[in-house]
């Protein structure tokens, strides 16, 4: 029997190389996809640091560009055989603290979930940047993991609410899962669906700092949000709400070009129209308030997003969208003044009702 020559054994070791390679990629994708059911299988729960009435579960997700990644899911355990339930996504510099949003679902009949994404309050790695992101999909896997698990739960009808950054989110998020949901309405709480500056730094700086953000994520920008709508909000200030300023601080982080341009990015394609097949239902404020020194005007309007950028935006959603208008709303319309909270849930109740839910 004649031995093969070299150039035949190089070749037959290059092919067993790619075949091997190819199912080596091939069994690692099958088992990222497979992940969230894994989890959602062995979540184990604990007490909360919101205390007796909620549960949370750390859930480790794959490592990314600054290593370890976790996200947590907390559990409102006054209900647990409902088959209809919440999942709330928070918004930027912020974290879930709104024991009064869950007690008012439940008070309705519903289950109540919320999720810290990673990187944001109890998810928060001491060797992460809190808040970082380069591409907004970095949250889909969260949001799957969170979804998947209350389905196995039992959750048969699932409401996603997403608050500002949280709806810019999951607006993106229900347009990727579009044809495979895995929750059944979604509720926009003053969505983040563009920059709330002046036309010209929209159109002449902002493309120059999201074409910064590609080259250099990582650089930190100068620069930030104003303190006066945590003011409006935390009980040490003006307002009515305890919560951890170490993870909700009245002065935000800076952030790094990358989650600007991811911001940018995941608005745009908002702005160019985007379909949902659930309901959709985004909620404002009636006026947006601008100040650089403390006023009452504070609780009675969204000092963060433009208003008119929400609805303009929101009509872009193709399918079945409703857009209501809250007066005296606050950014974060469920932490507005008890009378304008109470129109929220109304509004969102009887929406949910029409929709059959």
């Amino acid at each position: 029997m004649c031995k093969p020559i070299l150039g035949q054994d190089i070749v037959l070791n290059f092919l067993i190389i790619l075949v091997s390679n190819y199912i080596f990629m091939n069994l690692r994708l099958l088992f990222i996809g497979f992940l969230p059911f894994l989890v959602a299988a062995q979540v184990r729960y604990s007490p909360d640091i919101l205390g007796a009435g909620f549960q949370q579960a750390t859930i480790q997700q794959p490592s990314d560009y600054e290593g370890n990644v976790t996200c947590t899911l907390i559990k409102g355990t006054a209900i647990d055989s409902s088959k209809k339930a919440v999942l709330y996504i928070h918004g930027f510099n912020d974290y879930f603290f709104q024991q009064e949003m869950a007690v008012e679902f439940q008070s309705k009949g519903y289950r109540f979930y919320a999720l810290d994404l990673r990187k944001y309050g109890r998810s928060f790695l001491q060797h992460q940047k809190m808040n970082n992101v380069r591409d907004l999909a970095e949250y889909f896997p969260d949001i799957d993991t969170a979804l998947r698990i209350m389905r196995s739960e039992g959750c048969a009808q699932i409401l996603l609410s997403g608050h500002s950054t949280g709806g810019l989110i999951t607006t993106l998020y229900a347009n990727h899962a579009r044809g495979k949901e895995l929750f059944d309405l979604l509720f926009l709480n003053s969505p983040f669906f563009d920059m709330n500056l002046k036309p010209v730094l929209e159109k002449r700086i902002l493309p120059i700092l999201v074409k910064k953000g590609a080259k250099k994520p990582d650089k930190t920008m100068k620069g930030g949000l104003s303190e006066l709508y945590g003011w409006s909000l935390h009980q040490s200030k003006k307002g009515e709400w305890d919560y951890n300023l170490l993870w909700k601080p009245h002065a935000a982080p800076a952030v790094n070009y990358g989650w600007l341009r991811a911001i940018v990015e995941g608005q745009r394609k908002i702005h160019a129209g985007i379909k949902i097949s659930k309901p959709v239902l985004v909620m404002h404020s009636d006026k947006s308030i601008y100040t650089k020194s403390w006023s009452d005007k504070l609780f009675t309007g969204d000092a963060v997003l433009s208003v008119s950028d929400i609805h303009q935006y929101a009509k872009k959603i193709d399918g079945n969208t409703t857009i209501q208008t809250i007066p005296s709303g606050m950014h974060d319309l469920i932490l507005s003044k008890p009378e304008v909270r109470a129109s929220v849930y109304a509004h969102l109740f009887n929406w949910m009702v029409l929709q059959q839910f």
